[in-house]
């Protein structure tokens, strides 16, 4: 198998767990009201992050050889050196910059289902452009990919520039795109997406992005927000895949689902209680990659996905499973 390459950016993510958003407004309301302060005692934990690098880890911890291209300063890289140091099959591609930081806010919501919300500084992944994947050996290594995988477009200025340039000069792989949280940008995602049409395989979104992108055609939320079921699911996939002409793959909180706008299909997620939410959707993703290039069925690899991601999610470290654990977990549940 050659490697499959993702890009571009990488995060370092602080994650501070509340009981709900209460918690944080009281205790900053109660500071202001004395001039300032320390918050103590909230529950926090830092690690790698940007949906690049964790797609990127994921798949190496899924035993796939990986190309990962990135930006980062001296820090950032020592740090992405030294968590990619365990796997033998990882490249490294860093430019030098600004690496991003995330604070995610970890809590239940009001209807009780779990909610994660970042403040974020992009750093330079906000202008990750094709002139950091241009150099005779980038293009090698674009050549002969067995995926190429081009995420977080909505953190980058550049993003439809770098989209182009990876997928044009890949034309064996598999193209991936997650574009991650599009709202303020929907319009010119759309733009973008009807533009590149033609050279993308594969669309992932979440629930939330769907209904960006739903609105940017003119509809209402497809997958309406804590209240839908699969049936929204599966013709939300459905329905933007018919007017974009790119297969959708789905992925919420319920379960995920695939639509080519002519065929759908759909998978229940595996209930388990959440201990970690940041980087679930981009723990699905490389799942979602895999099976792709592993060419399952669909069913089966939407299985193979939801079972990975229902790992990772009940993990209180941030920590995917292996390819071991994922396989023992759906000999369980009789893939």
């Amino acid at each position: 198998m050659n490697p499959i390459v993702v890009m571009p950016d990488f995060f370092i993510d602080r994650i501070i767990k509340l009981k709900s958003k209460e918690d944080l407004i009281d205790a900053l309301t109660q500071k202001a009201r004395f001039g300032g302060g320390s918050i103590r005692d909230m529950p926090t934990v830092d690690i790698k992050g940007g949906n690049a690098v964790n797609i990127a880890y994921c798949l190496a911890k899924l035993s796939a050889k990986v190309t990962l291209f990135t930006i980062s300063d001296k820090i950032g890289a020592a740090i992405l050196t030294h968590i990619f140091s365990k796997f033998g099959g990882v490249n490294l591609r860093i430019a030098d910059g600004k690496h991003g930081l995330t604070t995610s806010f970890e809590f239940t919501g009001e209807q009780g289902f779990k909610s994660n919300v970042m403040l974020s500084d992009t750093g330079d992944n906000i202008n990750f452009g094709p002139e950091r994947v241009n150099s005779e050996d980038d293009l090698r290594i674009l050549r002969n990919a067995d995926g190429v995988v081009v995420v977080n477009w909505a953190s980058n200025s550049n993003g439809t520039k770098l989209t182009e340039h990876v997928f044009k000069n890949s034309p064996k792989s598999l193209h991936f795109i997650d574009p991650a949280d599009i709202e303020i940008r929907r319009q010119e995602f759309l733009d973008s997406l009807t533009k590149m049409s033609d050279i993308i395989d594969i669309l992932s979104i979440n629930e939330n992005e769907c209904n960006s992108l739903a609105r940017a055609l003119g509809f209402d939320p497809l997958v309406p927000s804590n209240n839908y079921d699969s049936v929204d699911v599966k013709n939300a996939a459905a329905k933007l895949a018919g007017k974009v002409g790119v297969s959708i793959d789905l992925h919420t909180r319920i379960g995920a689902a695939w639509s080519n706008g002519r065929e759908t299909s759909f998978v229940n997620a595996i209930k388990v209680e959440p201990k970690t939410l940041t980087g679930a959707g981009d723990c699905w993703d490389a799942a979602d990659i895999l099976g792709h290039l592993a060419g399952l069925d669909t069913r089966e690899r939407l299985t193979f996905s939801n079972a990975y991601v229902s790992l990772y999610i009940r993990n209180p470290f941030a920590e995917p499973a292996d390819i071991e654990g994922v396989m023992e977990l759906l000999e369980r549940i009789d893939m």
